[in-house]
């Protein structure tokens, strides 16, 4: 039986120079963005979590990780993060997740998951705010046509 291989995307923390991406290459065969800030490899081993820890054990001092996530997500719809804390950070992180009776893992989940939540109702919020002030100075038949003739011509990329 063959081994999966899992496609991990690797978020440098500064962009690697063409010698340095050549060096890791060697050691895993690795396609960069444009400006080497964000890798792509292809990882042999059973589960996605085993990719992830094979990929950092066999690159991490080779490059400047900031991130390494699964790029494709998992069965149950969730893409996997290995981060890599400093010590201090790390046995906070520890303490805190042995107060709340979690793991580690777990309890840094939960904790994104809390401020992916608080984070989309404040963009609700926004966008509510924002919709109602345009309201104040026209109609709701205006605005959805301004609407829909803005959505028709949408940047590739979304603006700030």
């Amino acid at each position: 039986m063959t081994m999966p291989h899992h496609a991990l995307e690797i978020t440098l923390t500064q962009p690697l120079s063409p010698a340095a991406l050549h060096h890791a290459a060697r050691v895993l065969p690795l396609a960069a963005n444009h400006d080497a800030t964000r890798l792509i490899a292809l990882v042999p081993a059973k589960t996605p979590r085993r990719a992830l820890r094979r990929l950092r054990h066999r690159l991490g001092t080779r490059l400047p990780i900031d991130v390494i996530t699964t790029h494709y997500p998992d069965v149950d719809h969730k893409v996997l993060f290995n981060v890599a804390f400093p010590p201090s950070a790390h046995a906070a992180l520890a303490a805190d997740a042995r107060r709340a009776q979690q793991t580690p893992e777990r309890f840094l989940e939960l904790a994104l998951h809390r401020a992916l939540a608080e984070h989309a109702d404040q963009e609700t919020d926004r966008v509510d705010r924002a919709v109602r002030q345009l309201l104040a100075h026209t109609t709701p038949a205006y605005l959805l046509s301004a609407v829909g003739h803005a959505l028709t011509r949408l940047p590739e990329r979304p603006t700030p």
